[in-house]
């Protein structure tokens, strides 16, 4: 039994039958790994999920450690991979004493801003600018949901739920008046975007996320250095599937 193939995203999007999401999926890890670097001494991945890209690059860190809101979650990443000496799961409430300010020389915060409400957003970008040291890197990573791409990531899901995909059963149809909104989006573009989950765990799906309108957001709380795109990233982000934030903290006025 494989622990890492076990976690729901690594079966789920990493393991889909659907050639083009399992390729995207791995593709945005590599990238990841790429802009962690190596010889890194404490990694943080905020909103870990299962805990997949964490094991990704545990030869690259000294410490890795995970936070993630929900509590089962990090139970069972504590549990199923245990081997992974380097490696540490936390509920996000732990890491929220001062002695962890300024504690992590990287912080990821990767496929988890665009699930978030307004106000979790507000929490989340405090709480990373908190946590990275002064002279660290927060990377961020969010998919593209707009213009060409949308057209082809509702084609591609469209697909993947006819193929019995389980994380592609929800199925949100745009009006007419949203999906144009969506495919002409600037940075002030806002789509009224419904919450789904059970409290105390509830957020959004993709639907309605503009990752231009997210940048202003980590802009007002990080410094955004670069903006990356996968794949085909001279482009723009016109054709990719994936948008990057590499940030450093705002220096003290």
């Amino acid at each position: 039994m494989d622990p890492v193939a076990d976690g729901h995203y690594a079966t789920t999007q990493i393991g889909s039958k659907n050639k083009v999401i399992a390729w995207s999926h791995q593709s945005r890890f590599v990238k990841a790994l790429s802009l962690i670097g190596d010889d890194v001494n404490k990694l943080l991945d905020y909103g870990c999920g299962d805990g997949t890209f964490l094991v990704l690059a545990a030869d690259k860190v000294a410490e890795g450690h995970g936070c993630d809101v929900d509590a089962n979650q990090i139970q069972n990443c504590r549990e199923r991979l245990a081997s992974y000496k380097n490696i540490t799961f936390h509920v996000n409430d732990d890491l929220a004493g001062p002695d962890h300010a300024g504690e992590f020389d990287i912080v990821t915060c990767m496929e988890t801003l665009e699930h978030c409400t307004d106000e979790v957003v507000e929490i989340v970008l405090k709480d990373v600018a908190r946590l990275v040291s002064p002279a660290g890197r927060v990377i961020i990573s969010v998919p593209i949901e707009v213009g060409p791409s949308f057209i082809a990531k509702q084609s591609i899901r469209a697909i993947a739920r006819r193929q019995g995909a389980s994380s592609y059963q929800l199925h949100e149809k745009y009006s007419p008046r949203d999906a144009l909104k969506m495919l002409f989006a600037g940075r002030n573009t806002y789509v009224e975007r419904p919450v789904i989950g059970e409290p105390p765990i509830t957020g959004h799906s993709h639907y309605g996320f503009n990752w231009r309108r997210l940048r202003e957001r980590v802009a007002q709380h990080l410094h955004v250095e670069r903006t990356l795109f996968t794949p085909l990233g001279a482009l723009g982000g016109w054709v990719s599937s994936q948008a990057y934030f590499v940030c450093r903290p705002v220096s003290p006025s």
